[in-house]
């Protein structure tokens, strides 16, 4: 729209109308690495509309309709890395999750690729970047059949990747659309303790059935997150990660999404809060108290608000060794999300 030439003072505005496939104010942002037919090279671009991605990465491109998928399901903005090939290689993807581990909004992490190759490779990419406070989730989908995507699953064995399976009536090619349709809602603004369980995913493709009990078990039992038809919906039966087991034992720990979206919200808020209030202070008595009162301030928060159940007593000590650093402890539950109410009546005749 042109703007008027104005010269007597005032507030002037002009209107730029574009499509409504756009995510929600205050939501995370997604990283996605994917086939584009334009874009550059290993690049992450910055995207904020499905319009801005056609433009950029090609109409109907597999980086552009993942992020169309994204947008509807809630996701607020998306980083998006192209890869300008007709095949990629393993090499192409790992150096694009380097790209996206290095943008510090990125919180989930998407490709269009469904070998396990890749996705071995956004794992190793995405436990490096924890090692260095950078805190990401990979989502992924699962093809073919139930007892391949389970194995699928156990051999990934992260708490930071959850592996998307979707019950069909017939097994269709896939580029990850449902993983980012589960991908937007995990982003989409709210509670990160709600459990997204029965969360509608919209723009799938796929003639989608229900899941039998047995599949159900095998999948859950796997930690793949489950995706069927309920009624006209296709929804999210229950969003688990792929960290099923610790060395040889089963170990449910960190079974639950839930879990790993709640650390990665509180932890990084408490070292946000340190980071705003002390940027330089001296390591001193009242400094180590004043860091431990904002520290109990943030966990307070969280727990009015029911994303943590509980959390200890928090602590700021010098360190013997440095007397430069400040040490602080704490200790939390988090939340659970209510999976089964089970009835239990007795019935007098």
């Amino acid at each position: 729209m042109t703007v008027p030439i104005n010269v007597r003072p005032g507030v002037y505005s002009s209107i730029d109308v574009k499509s409504a496939a756009r995510g929600l104010a205050g939501g995370k942002t997604v990283g996605v690495a994917a086939l584009a037919a334009s874009g550059a090279e290993q690049t992450a671009a910055r995207i904020l509309s499905h319009d801005q991605a056609k433009e950029l990465f090609g109409e109907g491109s597999n980086l552009t309709e993942l992020i169309r998928i994204l947008f509807l399901n809630g996701a607020y903005a998306v980083q998006a890395v192209p890869i300008v090939k007709e095949e990629a290689t393993v090499q192409d993807y790992a150096a694009a999750f380097e790209t996206l581990i290095e943008r510090e909004d990125v919180s989930i992490m998407l490709c269009d690729s469904t070998a396990s190759s890749v996705h071995a490779a956004l794992r190793e990419a995405i436990l490096g970047a924890g090692e260095n406070s950078k805190y990401r989730i990979g989502i992924i989908e699962g093809t073919g059949t139930v007892s391949a995507v389970c194995a699928a699953a156990e051999s990934l064995n992260c708490e930071r990747i959850a592996m998307i399976y979707t019950a069909r009536r017939e097994e269709l090619e896939s580029f990850a659309q449902t993983a980012a349709a589960v991908a937007g809602a995990l982003s989409a603004p709210g509670d990160p303790a709600l459990p997204i369980n029965g969360a509608e995913l919209f723009g799938t493709v796929g003639a989608a059935r229900r899941f039998t009990d047995s599949e159900l078990i095998a999948l859950v039992d796997a930690g793949v997150t489950p995706v069927e038809l309920a009624g006209e919906a296709v929804s999210v039966v229950r969003g688990l990660t792929t960290r099923t087991s610790t060395g040889d034992q089963r170990d449910a720990t960190w079974r639950e999404l839930t879990t790993v979206l709640i650390i990665d919200e509180v932890v990084p808020a408490v070292r946000a809060a340190l980071r705003a209030r002390f940027p330089r202070v001296k390591n001193t008595t009242q400094t180590r108290g004043a860091i431990r009162t904002l520290t109990t301030i943030t966990l307070e928060n969280y727990l009015k608000r029911e994303i943590i159940d509980s959390y200890g007593a928090v602590s700021a000590q010098a360190d013997e060794n440095d007397p430069t650093a400040c040490i602080v402890s704490f200790d939390f539950t988090p939340a659970h999300g209510l999976n089964f109410i089970r009835l239990s009546a007795q019935i007098t005749v």
